[in-house]
């Protein structure tokens, strides 16, 4: 039989559902927006000192965004697994698996800061192969390369507060450095206090200053009461159950990462080979994009937490019914980023300093956007808040695999090398992928493969 569609007051009236995701989700939206306040700093600042400046970093912080996609994964299985025995009331599951996410993503930052700091060049030409470009973004590498080896420390115990309900003190972490990253970009960027202008390599010194503080502050509040810091057994041995079960969320959620991940650094390399224009026009679209994302990012992960945590008790029908809630908010928060992305556009092309013809491409861009972020919402909130929180983490991965790979980044790379399409054509073929997966995305919510109690009986 057809499951009939939730009321209004059925979505709305829990006043108990609606204060948890409150005060999950406007913390953690706050914090994703600070993160992205920091690239949309970075690309004014830049910007108003010259267009090239602002295209290498954002091509160079694309290999950032490629570690992160590792990061992004290793956190997610802490989330899922985490989430579920914090319901269940067992917090030294909890800390074994926030042990198991330090020692992974510590290894991850690593490689990554070795490839940054001593290898930036060969990275770059992955990119653009436009020289000045190149030579900028090795500027930036060498300095910045030194933050991406306290990312993925500070990214666990930020991820691991929020499961423990200290959300307020991670926002309130990612605000304070993201505020000292913006003032300390335009110090160094612009010669400020007498200083001398740094340009790429002051916004990558700020970047590093900021990850310093942020990390230290996670160290801090690690040893107060009701906070959580890393047990000595756990970094240096491992429960094989929960080993298990970690590996078993985390391959799929870093294949679909990796996927994901990479596809998102392709189109940027397609927009960098399409000229300068091209590239700067993305950049700041890319920028934008990112703030407008905060919110769905937000409600991705606090819903995620609550319907883990009613899982993880044990209560499959409540856990169902939270997932329904949270599949019609993910269309409204769809069509409200929709909106705001038209809104954002007249005083955004205005304020950039473009060329006429980047500030053409970025307004097409914008409008290819506006109907990007209705797909972008639905899939973030459904797939990696919804899904993931009962272990179902193959379908990202699958749907990836079809919709990416086997149509987004084919068409877009044949429009630029082949056929030499428009720019904003090929940057529509890149949006594609998003909005061609919805249909699938909600067939498979409806079959409810995702309603799982991933616990153990462990100790």
């Amino acid at each position: 039989m057809k499951e009939r569609l939730l009321t209004r007051a059925e979505v709305f009236s829990d006043k108990e559902f609606n204060r948890r995701l409150t005060k999950l989700t406007l913390p953690i939206a706050l914090q994703q927006l600070m993160l992205a306040t920091v690239a949309a700093a970075d690309a004014i600042m830049l910007g108003r000192s010259s267009q090239n400046e602002m295209s290498s970093v954002s091509l160079a912080t694309q290999i950032q965004f490629v570690q992160n996609m590792f990061l992004f994964a290793v956190v997610s299985a802490v989330t899922v697994l985490a989430a579920q025995y914090r319901g269940r009331g067992n917090d030294k599951a909890v800390n074994d698996i926030f042990c198991i996410g330090l020692r992974l993503n510590f290894a991850v930052s690593v490689l990554f800061f070795v490839g940054c700091v001593f290898f930036p060049r060969p990275l770059m030409l992955i990119f653009t192969d436009v020289d000045a470009l190149v030579d900028s973004g090795v500027q930036y590498l060498r300095i910045a390369g030194w933050s991406y080896l306290l990312t993925g420390i500070s990214q666990c115990y930020l991820c691991i507060y929020k499961i423990i309900g200290r959300q307020n003190h991670a926002a309130a972490i990612s605000s304070a450095t993201v505020i000292i990253n913006i003032v300390l970009n335009a110090v160094f960027i612009f010669g400020l206090l007498g200083l001398p202008v740094m340009g790429v390599r002051g916004a990558a010194l700020a970047t590093l200053i900021s990850r310093v503080v942020e990390l230290g502050w996670c160290l801090i509040l690690s040893v107060l009461p009701g906070f959580m810091r890393p047990a000595a057994r756990g970094l240096v041995t491992r429960n094989r159950v929960l080993s298990h079960d970690f590996w078993k969320c985390l391959l799929p959620l870093l294949g679909a990462s990796l996927m994901w991940g990479i596809g998102f650094t392709a189109y940027s390399a397609f927009m960098g080979h399409l000229g300068e224009d091209a590239a700067a026009a993305n950049s700041v679209a890319a920028v934008v994009r990112d703030l407008v994302c905060c919110m769905c990012n937000g409600l991705a992960t606090g819903g995620g937490i609550i319907v883990g945590a009613e899982l993880g008790k044990g209560e499959l029908e409540r856990g169902k019914l939270y997932g329904r809630r949270m599949g019609v908010i993910a269309f409204l928060c769809g069509g409200v980023s929709a909106l705001l992305m038209l809104a954002f556009t007249p005083g955004l092309v205005a304020i950039v300093k473009l060329t006429p013809q980047a500030r053409h491409y970025l307004l097409l861009m914008m409008l290819v956007l506006a109907v990007y972020m209705i797909g972008r919402a639905v899939n973030t909130i459904i797939i990696n808040g919804i899904f993931s929180a009962g272990g179902d983490t193959a379908f990202d991965a699958y749907s990836l695999a079809v919709t990416m790979w086997g149509l987004a980044v084919p068409l877009a790379a044949l429009g630029t090398f082949v056929f030499h399409w428009h720019p904003v054509a090929v940057y529509a073929l890149t949006c594609l992928d998003e909005v061609g997966k919805i249909p699938w995305v909600m067939l498979h919510f409806r079959r409810y493969k995702w309603v799982k109690d991933l616990t153990k009986e462990i100790y």
